[in-house]
């Protein structure tokens, strides 16, 4: 695949490439996504479908029916390291994401080279802000 992008999850056992530009970077952040990531919102990578390839081991699947809307959201993870490895939705077709942190190098994402959306701001949490009221630290405040 040419001008693209591999990751893959923590253990090594799924892989992918990816095809040209994404379409968009979504920084969600709805309750689910807090809760799914683990944090105060998930930052996904928008694919079409056939810009990704993936390879090795099987993913899992995990079906989330959305309380709000009713439409579902496929999550695909590492059936071993259990990994995020992005998903697709019932209100995109031939859409998929892949988090931006699966990425070997993430570093060519960036807001002046590609479309970034924050979306469902309504439950964003103000302790994820890089305010001027917050200690911050290139490396762990240990070292």
């Amino acid at each position: 695949m040419d001008d693209g992008h591999t990751g893959g999850c923590v253990c090594g056992a799924i892989r992918f490439e990816t095809s040209g530009e994404p379409l968009r970077v979504t920084i969600c952040h709805c309750t689910w996504c807090q809760r799914r990531t683990g944090t105060a919102f998930g930052t996904e990578v928008v694919f079409e479908t056939h810009q990704v390839r993936f390879t090795g081991a099987a993913a899992s699947r995990y079906r989330h029916v959305s309380d709000e809307s009713g439409r579902w959201l496929d999550v695909a993870f590492c059936p071993t390291c259990g990994s995020n490895l992005g998903f697709t939705l019932e209100a995109a077709p031939g859409l998929r994401t892949l988090p931006a942190g699966i990425f070997d190098d993430p570093a060519w994402i960036r807001a002046d080279r590609h479309t970034f959306r924050h979306v469902w701001l309504r439950s964003r949490r103000d302790w994820s802000d890089l305010s001027d009221t917050v200690e911050k630290y290139e490396r762990h405040f240990r070292s």
